[in-house]
């Protein structure tokens, strides 16, 4: 029997488990819409009970997981089939595993991610020759001298930056505009609104403390544009157009409508050189 490994991670970091969680049982059920054995294995080799924190979420909140990492393993997938040596870079990471369902054998990768949870990572997966850990917040810029200058480079920040505030995403925005012209990134964001409803059904509803809340709503990612003349919008996606008709009557009109209000969508940038 393998060894189980006690979550040993602070609060913040903990929420890392419920994304990872949520894979993890979709790939169990008969018509899957993701599978994520590496998922799985994880969940397997953690000593955590998950009945806690996870009896009051929704189906929505689980299908939200699974529709995130379906959005951004085809964004991932299309770039690295026009750059099949591309370096991405998973600010963070968490308990993370796109690069086991995207990687083409080619690509360079990093996971970055606080040092605790870098150090949790270790225990389920190892780098190699393609795949490095940076220990680092993603707001202390001394980790952009680890990654290795690629001419395509794209960033992805799966369920990370509305835990921070405006002012602080705005300075990472400019601070990869300086930094890494004409790379993409990648990230999940909320609306105003759809924050309220996050922070009441999934932290909340979880037991967890109000400290954890999340702070940044972005109504548009055209507001973004103000922030910096280089940051050109590629796309924003409703995170679940093409997953109602698996869904529960209920469910469809709360899909529907959290696409309607962007309480959960996608925003992929292009960096552009040029003077800001």
């Amino acid at each position: 029997m393998s060894e189980k490994y006690t979550v040993e991670l602070g609060d913040v970091q903990e929420t890392l488990l419920l994304p990872l969680w949520g894979r993890a049982v979709e790939s169990q059920k008969e018509e899957p819409l993701l599978i994520d054995r590496t998922a799985r294995e994880i969940i397997d080799r953690i000593d955590y009970d998950f009945s806690e924190t996870t009896k009051n979420l929704s189906e929505i909140s689980q299908l939200g997981w699974v529709m995130r990492s379906l959005l951004i393993d085809k964004i991932i997938m299309g770039y690295i089939a026009r750059y099949p040596q591309a370096t991405i870079v998973n600010i963070g990471c968490g308990c993370d595993t796109t690069f086991e369902r995207v990687d083409n054998g080619t690509i360079g990768w990093y996971d970055l991610d606080l040092p605790d949870v870098i150090e949790f990572r270790k225990k389920f997966i190892q780098e190699n020759d393609r795949r490095r850990f940076i220990a680092s917040s993603f707001l202390d810029y001394k980790w952009f001298d680890q990654v290795k200058k690629s001419e395509n480079i794209m960033f992805i920040a799966a369920g990370l930056l509305y835990y921070f505030t405006e002012y602080e995403v705005k300075g990472f925005i400019n601070k990869l505009a300086d930094s890494y012209p004409r790379s993409e990134i990648v990230f999940d964001a909320s609306s105003p609104l759809g924050i309220k409803m996050a922070n009441k059904m999934v932290l909340k509803n979880s037991g967890m403390d109000e400290k954890l809340f999340l702070k940044w709503g972005l109504k548009s990612a055209k507001e973004i544009l103000q922030w910096d003349s280089r940051v050109e919008l590629i796309g924003e996606f409703p995170l679940f157009k093409d997953a109602r008709k698996y869904l529960s009557t209920k469910s469809k009109i709360g899909t529907f409508m959290s696409d309607v209000f962007k309480a959960q969508y996608l925003v992929h940038l292009r960096i552009r050189k040029g003077v800001n």
